[in-house]
């Protein structure tokens, strides 16, 4: 008769490859069954967007087969988000993490970067929203193809946000007309940050990703004196340039006590669609460097391609409306890397106090 100490015993030499413990410490072994030589059980990830989920299934099935006696394993693969530590006593107990994408410069990409992780997150299975924090240029609502919603108020003064490709959305774009300016100070901007992050029907998410603006200024500042944040990515473009400016922006949230998740290098490569010849459009390694110099990790890169652009700019983002091209495949893997950086954090850093800083 196999037993479910040994079964136990034998899941106990699994390791999860990020948190460097085994799976049966970890908690990620539940509902196991033993009934004469077959064997079946929950294996609980920390994100449904985990990089590694078929090889950890796999190690898994080969270690229980080992057991004596042990005829046929099943195993169930499914997630529990880990919870941010420090969130809950400010947003709730609905919004597990709040992701931030940032840059130092415009024109590098970062709401195109946002809008598809968030996308790419959510066709990964999990609960996402996207907070458009750009509130003096909202893309949000024409990349994911809402621009035309109107939101409604509930009876408790709260806003129902519209859902598109599996992700909620809330932006400044909703509230005013298309060719309207925002000419706020920063008390205002603080403001419709905090609406945005209390007074939005948010709901059960896993990860809130929110684009910033370009720059280091009072939007970011609220932002990350408002919420105890998850971690920031970084986005740059591949020259030099654009590197110098990002570097502000990193030294921004360092000294807001915010974590930084990665680097992600945007127009990376350009694929020739005619002769496949590769071409670097721009200089080359900086993204890398960046991240190598501040001792944080280096994501991934996405390549310079037009669909990327057209797609947004028609509200169908490449991550759903083309997912077998190759920004698409890029999306969906920086996607799963930033998620394995939240649960790194989530079960390695203890919450850290958020940071005033004076004007």
């Amino acid at each position: 008769m196999v037993t479910k100490e040994e079964v136990l015993s034998a899941l106990s030499t699994c390791q999860e490859p990020e948190l460097h413990k085994d799976i049966v410490t970890l908690g990620m072994v539940q509902n196991l069954k033993v009934e004469g030589g077959k064997v079946s059980f929950d294996y609980v990830l920390t994100t449904p967007a985990c990089p590694l989920k078929g090889i950890m299934q796999l190690e898994a099935e080969e270690a229980v087969k080992k057991v004596k006696g042990v005829t046929e394993v099943k195993i169930q693969m499914t997630a529990n988000v880990r919870k941010d530590p420090g969130i809950a006593n400010i947003l709730g107990p609905g919004i597990r993490n709040v992701i931030a994408v940032g840059s130092g410069k415009g024109g590098v990409g970062k709401s195109t970067v946002a809008c598809n992780l968030a996308v790419s997150l959510a066709l990964e299975g999990a609960r996402v929203g996207l907070m458009d924090a750009d509130v003096y240029g909202p893309n949000q609502p024409q990349m994911m193809g809402i621009g035309n919603f109107e939101p409604t108020v509930s009876h408790d003064n709260k806003m129902e946000p519209p859902t598109a490709y599996g992700v909620k959305v809330m932006s400044m774009g909703f509230l005013m007309q298309p060719d309207q300016p925002v000419i706020w100070r920063g008390p205002m901007l603080h403001g419709a940050i905090k609406q945005f992050l209390q007074d939005v029907i948010w709901g059960e998410l896993d990860y809130l990703v929110v684009d910033l603006p370009p720059g280091t200024g009072d939007v970011q500042i609220s932002l990350c004196q408002s919420v105890p944040l998850s971690g920031a990515v970084i986005v740059t473009t591949p020259q030099s340039i654009a590197v110098s400016d990002v570097r502000k922006a990193v030294a921004m949230f360092k000294k807001l006590n915010v974590g930084l998740l990665g680097v992600i290098e945007n127009m990376g490569e350009f694929v020739c669609p005619h002769c496949h010849k590769t071409s670097e459009i721009f200089s080359h390694g900086g993204a890398k460097a960046l991240a190598e110099k501040n001792g944080i990790p280096f994501i991934g890169s996405v390549p310079l391609d037009p669909s990327i652009c057209q797609t947004g700019e028609t509200g169908k983002p490449i991550s759903a409306s083309q997912p077998d091209s190759i920004p698409a495949k890029a999306f969906r893997d920086l996607a799963r890397k930033v998620a394995a950086q939240v649960s790194i954090r989530n079960a390695t850093h203890k919450p850290l106090e958020i940071k005033m800083v004076k004007a």
